[in-house]
């Protein structure tokens, strides 16, 4: 059986998707969803989100909630762990999928993920060929995207990746918490844009 914290978190994305026009402008909720095993992988991270009074949210507080409570049942992505700051990011940058191939809820035709970057920290240009939305559930970051400029987002505003298009994340004096969308090619990785400028 299901446990109910994945159920929960489902019922959250859903009624997210009904409520927020670029969710359903980015892609349909899919159904149905196929219920998937999916084996646990720690991240300390799980501990640092449960424990950050800084993610602040009115709006989003029962998707923040469910996203919070499900992390022990989660697996842990370990992207990019093997490049040469991977030990440094996965201190501060960590993320989920719920939605999607590797997920509790399994669909072919989006990715779901739930993505948390503790304060201070800039997680460095990197692209993708799938075409992805941010959408800022609680906290606040600074979103970068090459040729565009930056701005600061907070729960409620979103930023969308076209395919390959670089882009980055900064937190400054607060954390953010995220729900991410994929469509298009949802099997290939995102890798470091600028490589050779990480050290």
């Amino acid at each position: 059986m299901m446990d109910a914290r994945w159920t929960t978190l489902l019922e959250a994305a859903r009624a997210a998707h009904a409520a927020v026009p670029a969710l359903q402008d980015f892609c349909p909720f899919p159904e149905p969803l196929r219920e998937q095993a999916v084996t646990a992988h720690h991240d300390p991270l799980c501990d640092a989100m449960a424990a950050d009074a800084d993610l602040t949210t009115e709006a989003f507080a029962g998707f923040r909630d469910a996203l919070i409570a499900a992390g022990p049942l989660a697996q842990w992505r370990e992207t990019y762990r093997h490049t040469s700051i991977g030990a440094v990011l996965h201190a501060h940058f960590g993320t989920y999928e719920f939605l999607g191939h590797d997920a509790p809820f399994g669909t072919d035709t989006m990715r779901g993920f739930m993505v948390y970057q503790r304060p201070g920290y800039h997680y460095p240009m990197h692209h993708h060929p799938a075409e992805e939305l941010y959408l800022v559930l609680a906290g606040e970051a600074e979103f970068h995207v090459e040729g565009e400029g930056s701005r600061v987002l907070r729960p409620g505003e979103s930023q969308f990746h076209l395919t390959n298009q670089p882009h980055a994340l900064t937190t400054h004096d607060q954390p953010v918490l995220a729900y991410v969308l994929w469509r298009g090619d949802l099997m290939t990785k995102p890798v470091f844009t600028y490589p050779e400028a990480l050290g």
